[in-house]
């Protein structure tokens, strides 16, 4: 037997398994670093984070992301380079975290990989009906497992769209085996640069179990911020959102978009929301003198309109407790506009459930590495909307 396969095979068996999850969201700020303890597989699951730090990018790499993301044209040459340049850095920044951390790269069993999302393409947004559902993350796994020395799991989101699915959201996998409770329904909200929730029934239903995006979280807010104030990626504490003033003209124009009357579950990205859809909003309400402040401020309120709106589907259903995590987590103005609207305070976050909301999206991706190597599918509804697969590519160092 292959040595590789031997070993898989070893850590498949094994009662428990330290895994590496790593996440680079839409805003791409920086690399989630997640070292994990999990033990078991399947509904028992139990996770413990060793440690976790998120990895700054440094300029220069942003601005070489930001010349391949979310763009229907880009240069090829450069996209090709950057799947390598990704895959190699992330390597680099592992390393860095294990030194750090003074664990050894032989005592981590694996590595789970999201990488770089480049461009999301459900049919919702390509609507071209001759073809598929697609999208594509760049970082190959093969030059993380080399460089790291640490066998990788990646590329997760296929198996998901060749299964039937959207390719996202994929974290109702973890979301339903570690956060799911006997009697208290929970809403896990994540808010990066896409806002999406989980809806967890109590008693571990996994027929009932519901994953959504629901629309822009920070992504059109970052988006501004980048293009209108040189070296700020953030609105930080929604400094300038708060000094603003909502234009509900505009406001009435951000939400006109047949995205939020399609039925759910559905997915969506920046190639959606994005500047341009802020210019044609307002060019279409006639607000183009507006100041950066009320336009942040309004894109602030657009943002947890969209949410709390998708969120209030469920209020009629059964009373839940939203748990949240995510960079809008952090952000007060958003968490009191949603509140605002649901009518209750937004004060829990995954924390209470035992996990760093900030650490929340690279631990799921530990815990997906955990189910394709220990686990069996979960029976999820059959109707495609949450394929019962597992799912990554598996990468060997040697």
């Amino acid at each position: 037997m292959n040595n590789n396969i031997n070993k898989l095979y070893s850590i498949a068996r094994a009662p428990a398994r330290r895994i590496i999850g790593l996440m680079s969201g839409t805003s791409f700020d920086g690399l989630d670093v997640a070292l994990c303890e999990l033990e078991g597989a399947g509904i028992g699951t139990k996770v413990q984070v060793l440690h976790f730090k998120t990895m700054e990018y440094t300029s220069d790499f942003k601005e070489d992301l930001k010349a391949v993301f979310s763009k229907k044209s880009v240069d090829m040459e450069k996209l090709v380079l950057m799947n390598a340049v990704v895959g190699k850095y992330h390597a680099e920044l592992v390393l860095m975290c294990l030194k750090e951390w003074g664990v050894a790269p032989q005592g981590v069993d694996l590595i789970a990989s999201h990488g770089q999302t480049v461009f999301h393409a459900p049919r919702s947004i390509h609507g071209k009906a001759v073809y598929p559902n697609a999208t594509l993350q760049i970082g190959d796994g093969d030059h993380v497992s080399v460089g790291t020395g640490i066998i990788t799991l990646s590329d997760f989101r296929q198996k998901h769209i060749a299964a039937g699915g959207e390719g996202a959201p994929l974290a109702v996998y973890g979301d339903y085996l570690i956060f799911s409770d006997p009697l208290e329904n929970r809403v896990l909200l994540n808010i990066g640069g896409i806002a999406n929730f989980t809806y967890l029934p109590s008693g571990f239903r996994s027929d009932e179990v519901f994953s959504t995006d629901v629309g822009p979280g920070n992504t059109l807010m970052d988006q501004f911020i980048q293009q209108h104030y040189p070296g700020k990626y953030f609105d930080e504490d929604a400094k300038i959102a708060y000094s603003g003033t909502v234009n509900e003209v505009l406001l009435a124009a951000l939400m006109d978009h047949p995205f939020f009357m399609l039925p759910v579950p559905k997915t969506t990205g920046p190639e959606l929301f994005n500047l341009a859809y802020l210019e044609n909003a307002m060019a279409a309400s006639g607000q183009a003198n507006m100041t950066n402040e009320d336009i942040m401020a309004t894109l602030c309120r657009f943002s947890a309109q969209a949410i709390a709106f998708s969120l209030l589907q469920y209020g009629g259903q059964s009373d839940f407790e939203v748990y949240l995590s995510g960079g809008g987590a952090h952000n007060p103005l958003l968490l009191a506009h949603i509140g605002n609207i649901l009518g209750k305070s937004l004060e829990k976050t995954t924390a209470q459930l035992g996990i760093n909301p900030d650490a929340k999206e690279a631990v799921l991706f530990a815990v997906l590495a955990n189910e394709t190597m220990a686990g069996s599918n979960i029976e999820f509804p059959k109707d495609g909307a949450i394929p019962s697969v597992t799912m990554g590519k598996i990468s060997f160092p040697i």
